[in-house]
């Protein structure tokens, strides 16, 4: 039967007899030369089901890692072993689809350097690891941890150096994966794989610095309810530890509780494709996480942020990210519900912000046009990045590119000009213009901050390019009520340090390594 309760919270019913154990059937690694055997690969409630079974039968595999942290126990606690040469269990991998691609690459363009992360159990969580190999001194805190963490423990991605507890050190609970992790972790002391009660602590949790959580839904109503274990009325799964990280994410500093799912599903009543984002979850569809406690949401058609906004605004949000088949059909529900206003209309996607262009004067007398990006501005900007050298990439969201990949080139070309705002600077007009700037901000809502980054033509450096565009964006950002900018900028680049400097009177440098992390406030 299922018991729908926090992971967590399961060594505690042991505990106290609500969730009797009459045998415990374990599997342990072999006992070292003091009689102390591991866990291994699953530590989470194990280790409470051992304490308080009434008879503890041990299956000895020698293939089991040994772990650290609280994994181990003394041959004395068993009242029967059994001899089992196996390999250990390797749930199959399914390859990853483009749906599942762009939603991993939208919940990594919110991760941060030195974030600590939680990255839950499900595709969508798992596949956004491997596009953080850009990132620096990223920690684990996480109940699980998969093979998608190896490549970026062994580039030294992931160091642990930045956490505010277990400093230098990945802890989790338990493990899935292949040889390759089962290998990592065995006799590691970089692991430690502890108890689920204490890897889930709302307050260790929240201790994180820049504690990131992601997890996955099953659905979501226009108001930000969250269904995790349930899908049009059918059980799909459990609630895992995603209340505890959701909420000590929330209360870390500048912590990000995340919640990704796919826009629409095949399985719908009838097998006809239905929308995840649903004016009201249906029936049988119980609330796994309160909307109160709902920050961002993410799918394939992008980011939406719902913590501290009105019920039209979240309405708004979710479905701007929803499916576009149907989007019009969910603003006529909320329409009904009383959600948004009877004129309400949805920013058409193909929009041009013509009112956002700027056209100026530079230092050479030379006349330029600051406008939005457009679609159609991907493949001039991919040969724009191509010329510029890699110092003449000022900021941290394009130095560490080798090359603007169609992906990339398609993000800065296809933003929202809210969440996420690109600017262009050309010359010339119609079929003859000429790209020479590139300035960019993507928003931290939980912040209310901007990350930004600028290039400019070499050729065109020294005329004014970039402080033209730091204002342009300053007017845009302010406009919206952002607090500020950030940006990481290499510390041998002196003229864009100067340029930081002039943004506004409230501005803090702090040296991480070979780059600078500036702060500008603008009040």
């Amino acid at each position: 039967e299922y018991i729908p309760v926090s992971l967590s919270q399961v060594p505690g019913l042991v505990e106290n007899g609500r969730i009797p154990v009459d045998v415990a059937l374990v599997q342990v690694s072999p006992p070292d030369e003091f009689g102390y055997a591991s866990l291994g690969v699953s530590v989470d409630v194990t280790v409470s089901m051992v304490q308080h079974a009434r008879h503890v039968i041990a299956e000895i595999n020698p293939n089991m890692p040994r772990t650290m942290g609280d994994s181990l126990v003394h041959v004395s606690r068993f009242d029967a072993m059994v001899w089992n040469d196996t390999p250990v269990i390797e749930p199959p991998v399914k390859a990853a689809d483009e749906v599942v691609e762009q939603i991993a690459r939208n919940i990594a363009s919110i991760i941060e350097d030195r974030s600590t992360l939680q990255i839950g159990l499900g595709r969508l969580p798992q596949e956004s690891l491997k596009y953080l190999m850009d990132r620096r001194d990223l920690g684990i805190h996480s109940d699980l941890i998969t093979d998608a963490i190896v490549p970026l423990v062994e580039k030294g991605v992931v160091n642990g150096r930045e956490k505010s507890q277990y400093k230098g050190m990945i802890v989790a609970s338990y493990c899935m994966g292949t040889r390759k992790l089962y290998g990592l972790i065995d006799r590691n002391p970089f692991f430690s794989i502890q108890a689920i009660e204490r890897v889930s602590d709302i307050h260790a949790i929240s201790q994180q610095n820049k504690m990131v959580s992601v997890s996955q839904a099953c659905s979501v109503d226009l108001t930000g309810q969250i269904c995790s274990d349930q899908f049009e009325g059918q059980f799909c799964g459990g609630v895992s530890t995603q209340p505890e990280f959701i909420r000590g994410a929330a209360q870390s500093p500048g912590g990000k509780p995340v919640i990704c799912l796919q826009s629409t599903t095949n399985s719908g009543t009838g097998g006809g494709k239905t929308s995840r984002i649903r004016p009201l979850l249906l029936g049988g569809e119980g609330v796994t996480i309160a909307r109160s406690d709902v920050h961002y949401v993410i799918t394939e058609y992008g980011v939406a942020y719902l913590f501290g906004k009105s019920i039209r605004e979240r309405a708004l949000a979710l479905i701007q990210i929803s499916h576009p088949d149907f989007r019009p059909w969910l603003l006529d529900e909320a329409k009904k519900l009383g959600y948004v206003g009877p004129q309400q209309s949805l920013r058409s996607q193909d929009e041009y912000p013509v009112e956002e262009e700027r056209r100026l004067t530079l230092r050479n007398q030379k006349a330029v046009l600051i406008r939005p990006t457009r679609k159609s501005d991907a493949p001039a900007l991919q040969q724009f990045f191509q010329r510029m050298i890699k110092e003449d990439r000022h900021t941290r969201i394009f130095w560490r590119l080798n090359q603007l990949s169609d992906s990339e080139a398609q993000r800065l070309c296809n933003v929202d000009q809210d969440s996420e705002v690109a600017f262009l600077v050309v010359t010339g007009s119609g079929e003859n213009e000429t790209l020479i700037g590139s300035a960019c901000y993507f928003v931290n809502a939980s912040t209310n901050m901007a990350e930004v980054a600028y290039m400019v033509s070499p050729e065109w450096q020294g005329v004014g390019i970039g402080k033209a565009l730091q204002l342009r964006l300053m007017e845009h950002a302010k406009a919206r009520g952002l607090r500020g900018f950030s940006a990481e900028i290499q510390t041998y680049n002196a003229n864009m340090i100067n340029l930081a400097k002039q943004a506004c009177d409230n501005i803090t440098i702090a040296r991480h390594g070979d780059t600078h992390e500036v702060t500008m406030l603008f009040e």
